[in-house]
């Protein structure tokens, strides 16, 4: 009877033995959709189809002419007290407003970009402390010109009506609809990157596949902007010279990324 329990036991720890040594199941990948992973929970393990492949990508680039101007304009006014210098600067602004939209652009296109009341101070070396000389109120809007041709008239009307406490802080050039010149850009992004992938393909001897992934890169809607402050003085304001406006060209680009498969 002991020898038979002795037996049994030998079997048994044998037995855990051999589980305990077999190896691991083997875990099987299924092929990911282009745009997913398979996450092994086991391991933590990514494996994407995307890798699998032959990554390209591509630029595509157009010009257009602006067809809009962005002015960056307002006045600032500085004085003793707050109330004074924030009197004269709402007088001053109300009438640049008013030949904004007395030269046609609309009240969707005049936007506050900047306001601000600001203590003026300087260092005084007696008295060992900054002494407050005055206050400044500076107020400021983006107008949208969709006549270009009529930008610099505007900028000198609007010159006038603020007298010597207008200030001009920039100007851009955009356009209202970017749509076509992206459908440019994006064809010519792609025929890159399908240009790419085949000399690729034929210096290394390899097959192309079918596309299995492609996307967009962030495009964005180019703004030409010169960033420059200008003051008017009443005869600067008076002078017979228009202000010249000149738009030039913008530049669209667009980026996409694909990948073929590898037969």
């Amino acid at each position: 009877m002991k020898k038979t329990v002795i037996i049994l036991a030998g079997i048994l720890v044998v037995s855990l033995f051999l589980v305990g040594c077999a190896p691991a199941p083997a875990t099987v990948y299924q092929p990911a959709s282009p745009a997913q992973s398979v996450v092994s929970g086991s391991t933590g393990i990514i494996v994407s189809q995307q890798s699998l492949g032959l990554w390209v990508d591509g630029l595509g680039k157009t010009t257009g002419t602006p067809d809009v101007v962005l002015l960056t304009l307002g006045v600032e006014s500085q004085q003793k007290t707050v109330a004074v210098a924030q009197k004269l600067a709402s007088e001053a602004m109300n009438a640049v407003i008013q030949v904004l939209k007395g030269n046609g652009i609309a009240d969707k296109d005049i936007q506050t970009s900047q306001f601000n009341i600001q203590q003026v101070t300087r260092w005084d070396d007696k008295q060992s402390t900054y002494i407050v000389d005055g206050y400044k109120v500076s107020n400021m809007v983006t107008a949208k010109i969709r006549d270009i041709a009529r930008a610099g008239p505007i900028i000198d009307a609007a010159a006038t009506a603020g007298g010597d406490l207008t200030r001009v802080n920039g100007i851009g050039f955009t356009v209202d609809d970017p749509t076509p010149y992206y459908k440019i850009a994006r064809e010519k992004a792609v025929q890159y990157a399908m240009e790419k992938a085949k000399q690729i393909a034929q210096v290394s001897g390899i097959r192309l596949g079918k596309v299995i992934y492609i996307s967009e890169g962030a495009n964005y809607a180019p703004v030409v902007r010169e960033n420059y402050a200008m003051k008017f003085s009443a005869m600067d304001a008076a002078a017979p010279v228009p202000t010249p406006i000149s738009p030039g060209e913008l530049e669209f680009q667009l980026t996409v990324q694909m990948v073929y498969e590898i037969n």
